[in-house]
């Protein structure tokens, strides 16, 4: 069996299999490639020791050196989270600050990323420009990135989505399922992908982050659920139950059913990459069209009740009984 061949710069270079593909990471120093290898180990990408075939997946780290020319021809626009994505309908640059990710579209996919500067391994910019380069490679292979938690309700396995952003309360939410036995996928980040007609969501992000300090401040507590709970990690689920979260500031919490049409509307305003990445945007689509379907969609305005110890298990075990 051929075994893929590299340069003689070991400590540059590393090798990660994500639901059946496998990525070759390689950095032009070793600082770089250290904090790449830190920033990994966070997210649910399994170290491959020896390859015994191509990589599907090649992401090239730079840093110090000039990036590739943006060609102004290209058709460009802001992106929600802020960047300017520069593209052709196949490869594409997304500049994001003092970070420029280049994707070009081939066998093996590859993605070079070049960095003004290193900032340490807690650099947002840094994270952002990994993620956006492992994302946007494993979306060319049918995997999809949602901005969501995922859980699995004990007793019969199905999966519960939440879907919201940032301080809408999904961490918590996840948080307390998790301590009163759910398993889980993640609290922020997940892959979907079509598995024999239905759609599977798998975890992406390994820990679990939490909002603390006074009056909600900024600071990350992160840990993992399975070392403080002693639950279990689930490597994939079919999703029943789809929350978008909002939080109310009330005492109860509230739950609507949504239609399917008001379902997949939603999804696609928390998958905003299924209309910018126009060359796989017909797949990413049809994944988010089949999980409307297969899933029902639900408001949550969350309230203070949730935080009570028991009450959310409870509360989402008799929704998802409903269904």
């Amino acid at each position: 069996m051929e075994v893929f061949q590299v340069s003689d710069r070991p400590a540059s270079r590393a090798f990660y299999s994500v639901a059946g593909r496998l990525l070759f990471t390689e950095s032009n120093d070793s600082e770089l490639r250290n904090l790449i290898v830190e920033l990994f180990a966070g997210w649910q990408l399994t170290p491959v020791p020896v390859p015994h075939r191509s990589p599907d997946i090649r992401i090239n780290f730079y840093c110090g050196e000039t990036p590739h020319e943006i060609f102004r021809d290209l058709n460009h626009f802001e992106v929600a989270e802020g960047g300017t994505c520069y593209t052709d309908g196949a490869d594409f640059y997304l500049a994001l600050g003092d970070a420029l990710v280049h994707l070009q579209h081939g066998s093996p996919v590859v993605v070079d990323v070049s960095l003004n500067q290193l900032r340490g391994a807690k650099d947002p910019v840094l994270a952002r420009a990994a993620s956006f380069a492992v994302c946007a490679a494993l979306r060319r292979f049918g995997l999809f990135e949602l901005h969501s938690a995922g859980v699995v309700k004990p007793r019969d396995g199905s999966g519960v989505l939440i879907i919201g952003p940032s301080g809408s309360g999904k961490s918590t939410l996840a948080v307390q399922l998790a301590s009163a036995g759910w398993p889980y996928l993640s609290d922020d980040e997940l892959l979907l992908n079509i598995v024999d007609g239905a759609v599977e969501a798998r975890g992406f992000r390994s820990f679990f982050a939490t909002t603390s300090g006074p009056e909600g401040g900024p600071f990350k507590h992160c840990f993992e659920p399975d070392t403080v709970f002693g639950v279990e990690r689930a490597a994939s689920v079919a999703p029943g139950v789809v929350l978008f979260t909002n939080l109310n500031k009330e005492s109860e919490s509230r739950l609507s059913k949504l239609a399917q049409t008001e379902t997949m509307m939603r999804l696609i305003r928390a998958c905003p990459w299924a209309t910018y990445d126009t060359s796989i945007a017909s797949a990413n689509l049809e994944v988010l069209s089949t999980l409307a379907r297969q899933a029902n969609g639900y408001d949550l305005a969350a309230g203070r009740d949730l935080l009570e110890p028991g009450f959310a298990s409870d509360f989402l075990a008799g929704c998802t009984r409903r269904n």
